[in-house]
């Protein structure tokens, strides 16, 4: 009884979202403003991708192996393979932290966690790039430190990886703290109350809930990690072969007007974007499916 209530009141909802002028438009307008979107996607997204492999394979496929293969290609792919083993794994550990202290505590400071976590957001990525090296360099506050202990961080890969971790760690935290705010704690105390530890409780409920939303999170975070460019800039000092990552590589051989090598490497970050793209589609689209199958 309650479905065919259910379905009526649908019915009826449906007819009267047809039946209001507000929500009605002529054919021309739709078209007019889906051929605007396709536009926009055409000239601003699509064109330039196709770009990039064109230039690429311009010299053909000898060429664009030579570049790829080149040691300080290679060098450059493995730093930033490496960047993002680090980064996202820290980015991981701290946003699932932050969110469940945010989620799942009160305690006095809470608005101003969130703010923090919101800060590389708002702060340019040079800017944060430069308080490292105001921080860590050799005129900075810890560079006199450091170099007393022959340790080095800027114009170095361990400045190359707190750069990344800094642009990059809100993605994960800012996934789950709105999915767990939805989702209450209301599981989490019944799992308490029957006697669960900590850990079991996060194992078996917590996590299976948030899994999608997680997987989300560090897609993203990849994604920003292997493309970061400003932050990284200022703190790599640009040597060749061992500072560069991919998008500082692909400025390097740019403007050596390397053109051919220059969009090799540019269309490898460009496949990894697609790859990140089709990973994120498949997520939304298992996560999708499981709230279908669990509603509750």
């Amino acid at each position: 009884m309650a479905a065919a209530v259910g379905v009526l009141r649908g019915g009826a909802n449906a007819r009267r979202y047809e039946s209001n002028p507000a929500t009605r438009e002529a054919a021309w307008v739709k078209w007019t403003i889906l051929s605007l979107a396709l536009a926009f996607f055409v000239v601003f997204l699509l064109l330039p991708l196709v770009a990039v492999f064109v230039e690429a394979l311009r010299k053909g496929w000898d060429t664009y192996l030579a570049a790829l293969v080149e040691p300080d290609a290679l060098a450059a792919i493995r730093l930033t393979l490496f960047t993002a083993a680090v980064a996202v794994p820290l980015n991981l550990l701290f946003g699932l932290a932050a969110a469940w202290s945010v989620t799942k505590f009160d305690f006095r400071g809470k608005r101003l966690l969130i703010t923090l976590i919101d800060l590389p957001f708002s702060v340019s990525p040079v800017i944060s790039g430069l308080i490292y090296v105001l921080l860590f360099g050799a005129q900075g506050w810890f560079g006199p430190w450091l170099a007393e202990h022959d340790l080095k961080i800027i114009f170095a890969v361990p400045g190359i990886v707190l750069a990344t971790v800094f642009v990059t760690f809100p993605f994960v935290a800012r996934e789950l703290i709105p999915l767990m705010e939805a989702q209450g704690r209301e599981e989490e105390e019944a799992a308490i109350v029957l006697g669960a530890s900590g850990w079991q409780t996060f194992w078996r409920v917590t996590l299976p809930n948030i899994k999608w939303g997680l997987l989300y999170g560090v897609v993203l975070c990849n994604a920003r990690a292997m493309g970061e460019f400003g932050a990284v800039s200022v703190v790599s000092g640009h040597i060749r072969g061992e500072t560069n990552t991919m998008p500082l590589h692909v400025e390097i051989l740019y403007n050596e007007y390397n053109f051919a090598a220059a969009f090799a490497v540019a269309s490898l970050l460009a496949l990894l974007a697609l790859f990140t793209l089709a990973l994120k589609t498949f997520v939304e689209w298992r996560a999708g499916a499981a709230i279908k199958e669990n509603p509750s």
